[in-house]
C-alpha cells in the first residue's frame, strides 16, 4: 500500500527579496495518515531583472505600494483559489500537484495566478514532502544517483541591467575547472574574487557589487573585462585555462533593437566618444571567435537574441564544438523551446531557472529533455534572489554538472554555496 502524506494546509506571505522588493513565501504543511506526524515546507521564490519574453508571467499588483511590484494578489491567489485545490492532496505526489497547478491556472504562461504563485506552491511541496520522509531535499529529488557536483560559475564582474555602468555585456564569470572537488572550485573562485577587487581597487575603479555580487566598474568593452580577470588569476598563483576558465553572459536580448535587426553598445561608444557602437549578428559571432582566441572562454550564454534562430544556427556551427552555447531567454526552460533548439541544432546547453516556467516538474522535464539529448543543463538563480537555496539541492539532484548563482559575497549567494559543502558532507561519491 502507498504512503500517503496528505497536505493540510497552505499559506503565502509577501517577504523582501535581494533586492528590497516584494516575493512570495510559501508554506505547506502536510499530516502522515498512519501517524499523524505534522511537516512544513517553506519555499521563496526569486525574481528576474533580465527577463526573457517568453517566460512564464510573474504576477505584480501594479498599484502604488512598493512601486507597483507588491504581490499581495499572488498571495491572495495562494490563500484562496490554490488552497482550495492543492490541500487534501498526497504530498509525495508531485506530478499530481503541479498538473493542478497548471490546471488551476488555464493559461500557457501562468498569467491568470501568475508562475510566483505556482512556484512557491510546487517547491514547497518538495520541500514538505522531503522533510515528511525525514530525506535531504537533494536525495529525495534525485534518488540514490545523485552525486555529481556541480562545476561553480562564478560571477565576478556585473553589468548591463545588473549594474549601473558603461559595461554592455551582463555577466562575467570565472569557473574553476582545475578544481579537484566543490570545496576547492569555492576557495579558488573567492580567491581570485578578493584578488580582483584589490586590483580594480589599486586602479581607481569602484568596487561597489551588483545585483548577484560581482563587482560593477566602468569598463570599455569584455577585452578589458577579460583582462582584468586574468591578472586577477594570476596574482591568485593560478594559470587561465588550466585552472580558471572564464565565462559570460550576453544578455543580447537587451541589447537587439528589433527595427533595425542590431545589437546596440551605447557603453562602448561612451568610451572613446566616438558614435554608439551597433552589431549585426554576423559581427557578434565573429566578436565571440575574436575573444574565445584569446581567452579561455568556455561558456557564453544568450550570445544572441532569443528569436534569431537562424543567428543562433550560423553560431552553433563555428562555436558549437569549442564553447558551451547556453540559451536562456532562448529556451526559458520551456520544452517547447527546447524541442525546437534541438530539431535546428541551435545551442548546446539550457539554462534551468524554475521561475521561468512555474512547476518543479516543468522544470524537471526541461532538464531531462536536455540531458537525454545531449545538451548540458546549467542550473541558476536570478538576480533577485532569497537566502532559499533549493536550488543548490536541484543541482545535485540531477547531477547537472554546472551551477550558477553569483559572486561569493552577498547572503542570498553564498547560502548556495553554503549548502552544497553541507550536501557534499552526505554524499560519498563526487564525479
Amino acid at each position: 500500500m502507498s504512503l500517503t502524506i496528505q497536505i493540510t494546509e497552505i499559506y503565502g506571505r509577501e517577504i523582501l527579496d535581494s533586492r528590497g522588493n516584494p516575493t512570495v513565501e510559501v508554506e505547506v504543511t502536510a499530516q502522515t495518515e498512519t501517524t499523524g506526524k505534522k511537516t512544513v515546507g517553506r519555499e521563496s521564490v526569486p525574481s528576474g531583472a533580465s527577463t526573457g519574453r517568453f517566460e512564464a508571467i510573474e504576477l505584480r499588483d501594479g498599484t502604488e505600494r512598493y512601486f507597483g511590484l507588491s504581490v499581495q494578489k499572488v498571495v491572495e491567489h495562494i490563500n484562496t483559489r490554490i488552497r482550495q485545490e492543492i490541500v487534501g492532496l498526497n504530498v509525495l505526489d508531485q506530478v499530481c500537484i503541479d498538473r493542478k497547478l497548471v490546471e488551476l491556472d488555464g493559461t500557457d504562461n501562468k498569467g491568470n495566478l501568475g508562475a510566483n504563485a505556482l512556484l512557491g506552491v510546487s517547491l514547497a511541496c518538495a520541500k514538505c514532502a522531503a522533510a515528511a520522509l525525514d530525506m535531504p531535499l537533494y536525495r529525495y529529488l534525485g534518488g540514490i544517483n545523485a552525486k555529481r557536483f556541480p562545476m561553480p560559475m562564478m560571477n565576478v564582474i556585473n553589468g548591463g541591467v545588473h549594474a549601473k555602468n558603461s559595461l554592455d555585456f551582463q555577466e562575467f564569470m570565472i569557473v574553476p575547472v582545475g578544481a579537484d572537488s566543490f570545496p576547492d572550485a569555492l576557495r579558488m573562485g573567492a580567491e581570485v574574487y578578493h584578488f580582483l577587487r584589490q586590483i580594480l581597487h589599486e586602479d581607481g575603479k569602484l568596487t561597489a557589487v551588483g545585483d548577484e555580487g560581482g563587482f560593477a566598474p566602468d569598463f570599455t568593452n569584455a577585452g578589458e573585462v577579460f583582462a582584468y580577470l586574468k591578472r586577477a588569476v594570476e596574482k591568485a598563483g593560478y594559470k587561465t585555462g588550466d585552472d580558471i576558465a572564464f565565462a559570460m553572459d550576453a544578455a543580447t536580448s537587451e541589447l537587439y533593437n528589433e527595427e533595425d535587426g542590431m545589437y546596440h553598445f551605447p557603453g562602448e561608444s561612451e568610451a572613446d566618444g566616438e558614435q554608439e557602437i551597433i552589431r549585426s549578428a554576423e559581427e557578434m559571432i565573429a566578436l565571440y571567435e575574436d575573444l574565445a582566441k584569446n581567452y579561455p572562454l568556455i561558456s557564453i550564454e544568450d550570445g544572441l537574441d532569443e528569436d534569431d534562430w537562424d543567428g543562433w544556427q550560423s553560431l552553433t556551427k563555428r562555436l558549437g564544438d569549442k564553447v558551451m552555447l547556453v540559451g536562456d531567454d532562448l529556451f526559458v526552460t520551456n520544452t517547447k523551446r527546447i524541442h525546437c533548439g534541438i530539431d535546428l541544432k541551435v545551442a548546446n546547453a539550457v539554462l534551468i531557472k524554475v521561475n521561468q516556467i512555474g512547476t518543479l516538474t516543468e522544470a524537471m522535464d526541461a532538464i531531462e529533455l536536455a540531458q537525454k539529448s545531449g545538451y548540458k543543463a546549467v542550473i541558476s538563480h536570478r538576480s533577485g534572489e532569497t537566502e532559499d537555496a533549493f536550488i543548490a539541492d536541484l543541482a545535485v539532484a540531477v547531477n547537472a554538472g554546472w551551477i550558477k548563482t553569483g559572486a561569493p559575497c552577498r547572503g542570498e549567494r553564498t547560502a548556495k554555496y553554503n549548502q552544497l559543502l553541507r550536501i557534499m558532507e552526505h554524499v560519498d561519491c563526487n564525479d
